[in-house]
């Protein structure tokens, strides 16, 4: 999934503003003023096309994401795992951690 603003795109398909998209297991839709992605996985990123981003899990996954999710633990000390494992305690050098080409 692609977002620039409202613009989204599926796999390079545009998905036109205000439809709902469904198609294996992924959704998208447009509550109000935002647009969402959910997955059949039991993750949701709803953003408001400008500063605005929100991630929610399912509590099945509770203690099963990594990454810039963190753990899904309710444990503040475990909150900026990198990906070797090491635990940080800044969250510039969390978030840079993870950054991709």
């Amino acid at each position: 999934v692609v977002a620039q603003g409202r613009n989204v795109s599926v796999n390079g398909v545009e998905v036109p503003e205000g439809r709902p998209y469904l198609h294996k297991g992924l959704g998208v839709t447009w509550p109000g003023d935002w647009v969402a992605v959910a997955s059949s996985l039991g993750m949701r990123v709803a953003w408001d096309a400008h500063l605005a981003v929100t991630v929610t899990a399912e509590p099945e996954l509770r203690g099963g994401t990594w990454g810039l999710c963190g753990t899904y633990t309710d444990n503040p000390t475990d909150d900026f795992v990198r990906p070797d494992g090491d635990i940080t305690a800044f969250a510039a050098t969390f978030a840079s951690a993870w950054k991709v080409p």
